[in-house]
C-alpha cells in the first residue's frame, strides 16, 4: 500500500515505477509498481493517464480520500468476469430471509468484537470507568441474544443501533481524550478524526477485496442499495472495525502517541489531521495490518491484511453454495 497525502503532488509513469514530483522538493522519488497493491491519494494529489493506465492493467486498486478519510472515489482495473456469482448475490439481496439471515449474523458478529474490545479496556480500567465498560459490554451480549429472536432488517438494525449509542456514550471511557459521541462528516475532535480516517483505510482495503473476488461492491444485505456508495464493502466492515480500527485508534490515544501537530480544527469546527497525522496513522496502520489475528475458519492466525480477502470469498462461497453458511470474523 502507498499512500500519497501532500497537495500539489503530482504522478507520473517513469519506466515500471511511479515518480514522485512533490511541490516543495527536489530529486528522484521513485516507487516501484511491481511492490505496489493499492496507491492511496488524498484530496489535492494528481496522477497523470498514462499512471492510471498503468494501475488498471495490473490490477492496482487506486482509490482518493478526503481530508477526513472519507471514500472520494476509486478505480480497479480487470474486474474478474464472474456473472453467476454476482447473480447469486443479487438472488440473495432480493430474498428477504437470506438478507435477514446475513445481517444478524454480521451484526451479532460486530456486537461480539466490540465486546471483547470493550472488556479488554475494562481490564485495564478500575472503579467507575472499569464498571462502566464493564456493563456496556454485558448490554452487547443481551443485545446478541435479541438478535436471534427478531425477524425483520428494520429489527435489526434497530439492535445495532441502540448497541452503538451505548458504545459510543462509554467511549470516553475507552479512549483517552474521546468524548461520549460520534461525530462525522465532518468529525468536531481527533478521536473522531482518527476514526474516521481509520474507517476510511478499513473500507478502502475491503472494497478492493470485494472486487478481487468478483462481488458486486454497491449490493449490500445490510446497507442495501445506495447509488455508489459501496454497501457491500460497509457490510462487511461492520464485523472488522472494532478491533482493526477502533482498537487501533484506543491504542495510540491511551499510549499518548497522537501530538496536537497531527490535528488541525478548520472553519465551522470540523477537525481535520494534519499531513503528519496522516504520516503517523499510516505508519500505525501498515504495521497494524501484520499482526496475527485468530480465524475459526481457517483454523489458525492470519495476518490482519488477509482478513477482508478471507471473509469476502468466504461470502462468495456461502451465495454460490448457500448450504454453507456465511461465518463471520470473531475473535471469540
Amino acid at each position: 500500500m502507498v499512500f500519497i497525502s501532500t497537495p500539489g503532488t503530482f504522478l507520473r509513469l517513469e519506466g515500471d515505477a511511479l515518480r514522485v514530483v512533490l511541490p516543495d522538493k527536489t530529486g528522484r522519488h521513485l516507487v516501484p509498481l511491481h511492490r505496489v497493491e493499492s496507491l492511496i491519494l488524498w484530496h489535492g494529489v494528481d496522477i497523470s493517464s498514462d499512471s492510471l493506465c498503468w494501475c488498471i492493467d495490473h490490477g492496482v486498486h487506486v482509490t482518493w480520500i478526503t481530508q477526513n478519510g472519507r471514500l472520494h472515489a476509486s478505480i480497479t482495473g480487470h474486474e474478474p468476469a464472474r456473472p453467476e456469482l454476482r447473480l447469486a448475490q443479487y438472488r440473495a439481496y432480493e430474498d428477504p430471509s437470506h438478507r435477514i439471515e446475513l445481517a444478524k449474523a454480521i451484526i451479532a458478529s460486530k456486537l461480539q468484537n466490540y465486546r471483547q474490545l470493550l472488556l479488554r479496556g475494562a481490564r485495564d480500567a478500575h472503579g467507575a470507568q472499569q464498571t462502566i465498560l464493564r456493563r456496556v459490554a454485558r448490554s452487547h451480549a443481551e443485545a446478541i441474544k435479541r438478535l436471534a429472536t427478531v425477524s425483520s432488517l428494520t429489527e435489526v438494525m434497530g439492535v445495532e443501533g441502540r448497541a452503538a449509542r451505548e458504545y459510543f456514550g462509554s467511549l470516553d471511557h475507552l479512549i483517552t481524550g474521546a468524548v461520549t459521541a460520534r461525530t462525522r462528516r465532518p468529525p468536531t475532535d481527533p478521536v473522531n478524526c482518527y476514526l474516521s480516517a481509520t474507517y476510511g483505510l478499513l473500507r478502502s482495503s475491503i472494497h478492493s477485496a470485494i472486487v478481487h473476488v468478483g462481488l458486486d461492491p454497491n449490493v449490500g444485505f445490510i446497507h442495501g442499495v445506495r447509488g455508489p456508495k459501496p454497501t457491500l464493502a460497509l457490510d462487511l466492515m461492520e464485523e472488522m472495525r472494532a478491533l482493526l480500527a477502533d482498537r487501533l485508534v484506543a491504542t495510540l490515544f491511551n499510549r499518548n502517541q497522537v501530538r496536537d501537530t497531527y490535528w488541525r480544527e478548520v472553519a465551522g469546527g470540523a477537525v481535520l489531521l494534519t499531513d503528519q497525522g496522516w504520516k503517523h496513522l499510516l505508519s500505525e496502520w501498515v504495521a497494524s495490518r501484520q499482526r496475527l489475528w485468530p480465524h475459526k475458519l481457517l483454523g489458525r492466525r492470519i495476518p490482519a491484511a488477509e482478513i477482508p480477502f478471507v471473509q469476502t470469498r468466504a461470502l462468495a462461497r456461502h451465495l454460490r453454495e448457500p448450504q454453507h453458511a456465511y461465518l463471520p470474523w470473531l475473535v471469540a
